[in-house]
């Protein structure tokens, strides 16, 4: 990827952030987001971090990129705040991961599970089960948080309470199944999947494998696709900018296009929820705590910009404006609890609650 690195650190970042003010206005649809717009955004970011840092070069992770170039980058430091790289964001790899198998010719969207899943097949249960429900958290699950994450053995025996398609129920069992699913169509079990993702969707962008934070695994050995893996916010946005060129057929990795539309396109079920990408969309319903104030906002930010999403529950955030070719990320404020389980975070305090409406309409008002 040919980038132009206009890189802004240490004491000229923090002069910048601190200079820009944090005023809100109204964006005029299609206008051009400003360097300064997004400075500023990035520094009310900044003054909802709460989180100590574990070492003396770590320092609040923002990174901002357009058309494949970077526009703003700070503190992306290996070990700045690794813990709140791992959850929901990287997780959203999962429908670029179906939009991969979709162009490689080795699933259907909509295609029963149980052809794939003899553990399913003759089973009234999971009959009209597809991969689309369960990476729209539709197929019928019960939600989530659960203090443990199953296995995929685990996962394929647990018994759907509603039907497909009927009810949005976001937890981590659909997306335990689809790694199920991604072992049987590419004949690569346990470990191996990640080294598929790291060939398929990784690579192509020239994101090697990370010696430090690799892929979060279940007691199998499975990959744990509800926690995903470690990645910088430099490294999101790259992410980022892969899925927004690949929209528009270009870039090194393929994607199958009406697959990967599918994650952008939300359901009668949850107007606000792709295949594994939150869509700031009127209708968005309420997600697992600490999301639940998405739908506050989710109406307004849509009069202002088409908006996707990944989003962990620990407050790291991957935004996509296609519209503007515009990729931000930068991490949360929430932080793990003692305990450090899959679920357990610790909110900030109220004068730090982190609001996407504000930081949304400083991006977009200039």
């Amino acid at each position: 990827m040919t980038t132009r690195r206009n890189v802004l650190k240490g004491i000229a970042v923090s002069s910048l952030m601190a200079a820009t003010p944090f005023s809100v206005a109204r964006a005029a649809p299609n206008r051009v987001i400003s360097d300064r717009s997004i400075a500023a955004a990035a520094a009310y970011a900044r003054s909802k971090d709460t989180a100590p840092r574990r070492s003396p070069g770590c320092t609040f992770q923002f990174a901002a990129m357009r058309n494949g170039k970077t526009v703003l980058e700070h503190g992306d430091h290996e070990w700045a705040r690794w813990d709140q790289a791992r959850v929901n964001v990287s997780a959203s790899l999962a429908g670029l991961m179906a939009a991969a198998l979709v162009a490689d010719g080795q699933l259907s969207l909509d295609a029963p599970l149980a052809d794939i899943l003899p553990e399913w097949r003759g089973d009234r249960a999971y009959a009209g089960i597809t991969t689309r429900h369960l990476l729209t958290m539709t197929a019928g699950f019960a939600p989530g948080p659960s203090p443990r994450i199953p296995t995929y053995a685990k996962a394929l025996k647990l018994r759907p309470v509603y039907a497909p398609g009927e009810r949005y129920a976001h937890g981590p069992a659909p997306m335990q199944i689809f790694g199920a699913v991604v072992a049987r169509v590419t004949g690569v079990r346990g470990v191996c999947i990640q080294d598929w993702v790291q060939a398929r969707l990784l690579d192509p962008i020239d994101l090697p494998p990370r010696k430090y934070g690799q892929w979060f695994m279940d007691n199998d050995a499975n990959l744990d696709l509800s926690r995903g893996r470690m990645f910088t916010v430099s490294e999101l946005a790259r992410i980022g900018t892969m899925v927004l060129d690949a929209s528009r057929g270009r870039g090194p990795v393929k994607l199958d296009p009406a697959a990967l539309a599918a994650c952008f396109e939300g359901t009668q079920a949850n107007p606000g929820y792709g295949m594994t990408w939150w869509l700031l969309r009127p209708g968005l319903v309420d997600p697992p705590p600490p999301l639940d104030r998405l739908k506050v906002d989710a109406a307004h930010i849509a009069q202002m910009a088409d908006v996707r999403m990944a989003a962990s529950e620990t407050g790291q955030r991957l935004y996509l404006l296609p519209d503007h070719g515009l990729v931000i990320a930068h991490e949360g404020n929430f932080q793990r609890s003692p305990g450090f389980g899959p679920h357990e975070v610790l909110p900030p305090p109220p004068e730090k609650a982190f609001s996407e409406r504000v930081f949304l309409e400083i991006l977009l008002g200039g």
